[in-house]
Order: structure tokens, then C-alpha cells, then sequence
């Protein structure tokens, strides 16, 4: 049974607030918690789970001490679950701290001006990881990628991907040397591109697009033609389509 103390705590990290003063976040369900206790990239502070899941992974357990290790059934979960539907287990991690933005000279990575799903910002974290993209640079008002809601959508990709905050603008004053093509509804056609090896692609606001304050201090802008009557596209399934096709074509 966990005390009300632990059930507070746990729910505390559903805000963004909290996160920040304890340094942690939640992560739920079998996929995403096997995925970062096997990363091991992320310590883990406190796993909550059914007495199944904890006997059939006592090898992944071994690190975290034995009263950080809590048997619970699904009336528990469901009190510290943020899913509708709570999945066997519930851990709690160490946020990573992020440092300074590395140089993004030689490589491909992505930059998000003021994203606000978390679902997008979840699978785009995973698109990232899939290409082996390693760093993603989002404005300062952009979802937290501790968001419990973007940690599920990342199904773990969360631990190999670094992801950075600042003011793009003043970012990219700064790192003049390194191109920024900004997407579009009317840019150069992404299958008109020369091959790129370096570059930051920048994916705008679902809603807004991309702030025309930062718009003009980007390289080029570029976009994904449209050959039907859709008005726009989803932030992370287009990002999906220009990196793969940035990407890969790097790679050929």
C-alpha cells in the first residue's frame, strides 16, 4: 500500500512546477519504464508496480533500493496513473540536466517554436530518434518535455535525445554559421533541396506557424507540396516527412 505521502508526491509531478523543484518526472506503462530502466541514461528515484511486474523484472531493479520499490495493484495505480486506463507500473526518474546547447555544426537537428502538444513533441522526439537526430531546440513557451503526457508519447526516445530550451531568436543571432530552414506553406519544395548535411529544420506553432520575429533570421524557408486541399498539415507528421527526406537523402 502506498502512503498518502507518496500518492501526493507522485500526483505533484503532473505539474510542471513541481517537476522543476524535484528535479523528476513520471513515467508510465511497461514499454516506456522497461525502455529508460534499460537506457539506464535516467536514474530512477521510486517504481510503483503489480507484483507480476515487478517478479518478472527484478533484473532491471537491482540499482534502486529496495525501499524505493513499491508492490501496488491496479486501485493504487489508478490514484497515481495520469492515463485513463493505468498499466501495470508507474516509475519515477531524475530529470536530466540539460547544460549548454552543444555546437550543431556537421549535423541535422530540429528546433520547435513554441509547440504546445504534447503529443506532438512526444513523437517528435521519437522521429528524432529514428533518424538519429540528436538534439531538438525548443523556444522557451514550448511544451516541457517532462510533460507525463509527452514522456508516453516518446515511448522512451525521451533518453537518447537532448532537448534544449532558449529564446530562438536570440539563439540563432548568435549561431549565424550554422543554416536554419524554417517549413512552411510556401517555401522551396523539400524534393527540390540539394543535399543537406547540416542544417537546423525548424517546425513552427500547430496554430500560428512560425513567429515572424524568428522567420527572418532563418536561411531558407522550405515546405511540403500540396497536392490535395487539406489547409495544413499535423506539426509532427510533417516533421516526420522533411526529415525523413532531408535525412535519408544526406545519407544516399
Amino acid at each position: 500500500m502506498l502512503s498518502k505521502k507518496i500518492v501526493k508526491y507522485i500526483q505533484s509531478l503532473s505539474h510542471k512546477k513541481f517537476r522543476d523543484e524535484e528535479e523528476a518526472f513520471i513515467a508510465e506503462g511497461p514499454k516506456v519504464v522497461e525502455e529508460l530502466l534499460v537506457q539506464n541514461k535516467m536514474k530512477c528515484l521510486m517504481v510503483c508496480a503489480e507484483k507480476d511486474w515487478l517478479q518478472q523484472h527484478s533484473n532491471l531493479l537491482l540499482s534502486i533500493p529496495a525501499d524505493k520499490i513499491y508492490e501496488t495493484d491496479d486501485h493504487w495505480l489508478k490514484s497515481i496513473s495520469q492515463l485513463k486506463t493505468p498499466n501495470k507500473v508507474v516509475a519515477v526518474f531524475q530529470k536530466n540536466k540539460a547544460g549548454a546547447i552543444p555546437s550543431l555544426k556537421g549535423k541535422i537537428s530540429i528546433m520547435l517554436d513554441d509547440l504546445q502538444d504534447p503529443g506532438n513533441l512526444g513523437t517528435i522526439i521519437r522521429i528524432a530518434d529514428w533518424f538519429a537526430i540528436e538534439n531538438i531546440i525548443c523556444s522557451e513557451n514550448s511544451v516541457d518535455v517532462y510533460n507525463p503526457k509527452v514522456v508516453q508519447s516518446t515511448m522512451g526516445s525521451v533518453a537518447r535525445v537532448n532537448v534544449f530550451y532558449t529564446d530562438l531568436v536570440k539563439w540563432i543571432s548568435r549561431n549565424k554559421n550554422v543554416p536554419v530552414f524554417a517549413t512552411t506553406l510556401s517555401g522551396t519544395s523539400i524534393f527540390q533541396l540539394p543535399k543537406i548535411s547540416e542544417g537546423i529544420i525548424l517546425i513552427g506553432n500547430e496554430s500560428k506557424g512560425i513567429h515572424s520575429s524568428l522567420l527572418q533570421h532563418c536561411s531558407q524557408q522550405i515546405t511540403i507540396p500540396r497536392l490535395g486541399h487539406a489547409e495544413s498539415l499535423n506539426a509532427a507528421v510533417a516533421s516526420g516527412i522533411i526529415i525523413s527526406q532531408i535525412v535519408v537523402k544526406a545519407h544516399l
